[in-house]
């Protein structure tokens, strides 16, 4: 989420700023192309808010969130994160591979690497949050609370860090832990739970019996415990009914709270969801099926289906749960000061990001829109029928549109502002005018683009002249010239950007972040837009160059940086459209190769887990069990299936059906011509 703006009035805070470019010039005249005209693609964010595409997602074996952005473990070991990159949250440290588990609270991030060492990112707090505890070895999980960290080391200690370092006495014997708001639950090997901290809702006083518990899970004034027979226990804070368990209380086998509800993952694959319901945390799409995985982030729900795609709701005022389709399907795209347009190829529009003033309430009929602008904190879409639907902030009466509304040819936002273009050429401005970013110089005709900034419009004329209007305090209206010619335009906060036939650009205003120097080779653009403190161009070849402000990585471009078709400069972020090539998807094959296991649901596990696993190809195969000692314990499965995912299930037994003792067991996997996966299970009793 994007810091709140410095005043209703003047100029913009450093957070939000509107930039959109509406409408191209094609031989002396503004033309408008329909929606089902363009190339659809797919949507790619960076800088403050991170949007990450299909590829990336299609890989995940498990899944988590904080309050603001979201987090993905891939199969081959690497991290996915996407949502609000505040702070660095979602700027994974090199090298990316090796992760085995993930946590994620705030603005932090925290994951445990295979050779045991915790890497930390992300806001650091007032107690070091983001600082591993030292000596940085040994550990097996890690979890993180509001201003605490957890981590289990593989003795079955626990290590703690941040407000409070206490941890219980004896400090042995643990297997599973959990972060609350201000609370601590440990799991024990003999399926005790130990919680401590904060206990001002009950929520360190585990319910009798205290004994047959497999996982825990902490909400922020809550405790969640998943017993041996599938059932969840739950207590502390019940205000949102994040206590009350839905009937039938059996068949789970993952559990993941957070803030004030609680996601649950059964056995046949089915997930639920309960407590508050808050920005439609608990409405889990239909079908409620097939999951593999779960995991939970303040006022959102994720979950990974075994098909490998990822679904996500609620809270989405920073991207942290808006997953792009697998099909491309967005034409154009909009950038507001911290919230998102999408025009997709059915003519209507997504909106994601701060919903404060309502500027993501696409109005209805969401149907038959041309083109979008998004403004600091509201919204402008241009109907095929020549009318303008504005909606959002109205407090300068920028969404009022002038009557008649009809015949309007494009759209584009101001901070507070808002600007058409008419059919004739003409420029309607409305909205906040305490600079004079409304009053258009005469003669108003033979525009034909406009684009809106932080409290200054840029016109744009057939003959490739720039006019310019409103607050000029850093010479964001002096446009440069001789010879003044351009071809597309683009209004920063303080600052202008204008593209030449020569494929150069001219940047003149507000240069304090380097926003105004153009990179060499000055040559090749073909779309310019600005951001609040920095700006944006796009090449013919499809790639993006940034430059200015860098302060939340707004110009650190992906790393895949081609096939890019548009453009859009944001508070402190970047958007771009890519129609062209792209990341390559994850085939089928690659993905499970790349498997040891899809998952093992519960671990810790107490009497039974179930074991969901996948394969490429038909053929023969085995699942063993082994002991730490590597002696064989059990052979699960032996023999030949079909291609795709199974279920077994291991009941803690062993070859001769006798009860094993509990501890720690690996299962082996093995497929194809000498193609292995293993994973770790921890047996509770």
């Amino acid at each position: 989420m994007l810091p709140a703006l410095t005043g209703r009035r003047g100029a913009v805070g450093a957070a939000r700023l509107p930039t959109a470019i509406v409408g191209c010039l094609v031989g002396g005249l503004l033309t408008c192309v329909t929606a089902s005209g363009q190339t659809p693609g797919h949507l790619v964010g960076w800088g403050c808010m991170v949007v990450v595409e299909p590829p990336s997602l299609g890989n995940l074996k498990a899944i988590t969130g904080g309050v603001y952005h979201s987090v993905g473990l891939t199969y081959t070991g690497s991290l996915v994160c996407w949502g609000s990159n505040f702070f660095g949250a979602c700027e994974v440290p090199a090298p990316n591979v090796e992760f085995v588990a993930v946590a994620a609270a705030s603005y932090r991030t925290l994951a445990v690497r295979r050779d045991g060492s915790i890497a930390a990112w992300g806001d650091d707090g007032y107690y070091g949050l983001a600082h591993p505890p030292v000596p940085n070895s040994d550990f097996i999980a890690v979890d993180a609370g509001r201003d605490q960290n957890l981590a289990l080391k593989s003795n079955g200690s626990l290590v703690a860090w941040g407000l409070s370092t206490q941890v219980p006495s004896p400090n042995s014997g643990f297997v599973g832990i959990a972060c609350g708001e201000g609370h601590n639950l440990a799991l024990k090997s003999n399926g005790t739970i130990v919680a401590w901290g904060l206990n001002d809702n009950g929520q360190c006083d585990v319910p009798d019996p205290n004994s047959g518990f497999i996982a825990v899970s902490a909400g922020a004034y809550n405790s969640e415990g998943l017993k041996s027979d599938g059932s969840v226990v739950a207590w502390g804070n019940n205000y949102s009914g994040q206590c009350e368990v839905p009937e039938p209380n059996t068949g789970f086998v993952s559990i993941a709270a957070r803030g004030a509800h609680t996601i649950g993952l059964k056995s046949d694959g089915s997930v639920v969801a309960w407590g508050s319901n808050a920005d439609g945390a608990c409405d889990i799409p239909e079908p409620a099926t097939d999951y593999v995985a779960i995991g939970a982030g303040e006022r959102t729900s994720l979950g990974v289906r075994s098909d490998g795609s990822v679904m996500a709701c609620g809270r989405n005022d920073s991207g942290q749960t808006y997953i792009p389709p697998p099909d491309p399907s967005v034409v154009s795209i909009a950038a507001g000061g911290s919230h998102v347009l999408l025009l997709k190829l059915d003519g209507s529009i997504e909106a994601f990001g701060d919903p404060v003033n309502g500027q993501c309430d696409v109005p209805e009929p969401n149907a038959g829109f041309l083109a979008v602008s998004a403004g600091a904190a509201h919204s402008l879409g241009l109907r095929s029928d020549g009318s303008i639907a504005a909606w959002g902030d109205n407090y300068d009466d920028q969404c009022q549109v002038p009557e008649p509304n009809v015949d309007y040819a494009a759209v584009s936002a101001g901070s507070y502002f808002s600007l058409a273009l008419r059919p004739d050429s003409s420029i309607v401005a409305w909205g906040y005018n305490g600079y004079g970013e409304c009053q258009v110089p005469e003669p108003n005709d033979g525009f034909v683009a406009i684009s809106g900034g932080g409290c200054h419009s840029l016109g744009l004329k057939a003959d490739g002249s720039v006019v310019a209007w409103g607050r000029d305090n850093y010479g964001q209206c002096d446009v440069p010239g001789p010879p003044n010619r351009f071809i597309a335009i683009s209004a920063g906060g303080f600052h202008s950007l204008g593209l030449r036939p020569n494929g150069s650009i001219v940047a003149w205003g507000d240069n304090i972040s380097g926003q105004c120097n153009v990179p060499f080779p000055n040559a090749g653009f073909v779309a310019v837009s600005a951001g609040y403190f920095f700006s944006l161009g796009l090449k013919s070849d499809g790639s993006v160059v940034a430059w200015g402000s860098n302060t939340y990585s707004q110009c650190e471009l992906p790393e895949s940086n081609e096939g890019f078709s548009a453009i859009a400069g944001g508070g402190y972020y970047a958007l771009a459209l890519r129609t062209g090539q792209g990341p390559a998807p994850v085939s089928q094959e690659d993905r499970v190769n790349s498997l040891r296991i899809d998952s093992i649901e519960p671990n810790p596990f107490n009497p039974r887990t179930t074991i969901l696993f996948e394969l490429p190809r038909a053929g023969d195969g085995t699942l063993r069990v082994y002991d730490v000692g590597g002696r064989l314990v059990r052979t699960l499965w032996q023999g030949t299936l079909s291609a795709g995912m199974h279920r077994v299930t291991w009941e803690g037994l062993d070859g001769e059906a006798r009860a094993v003792p509990a501890g720690v067991y690996w299962m082996r996997l093995e497929a194809g011509a000498g193609a292995a996966q293993a994973a770790k299970v921890i047996l509770t009793r």
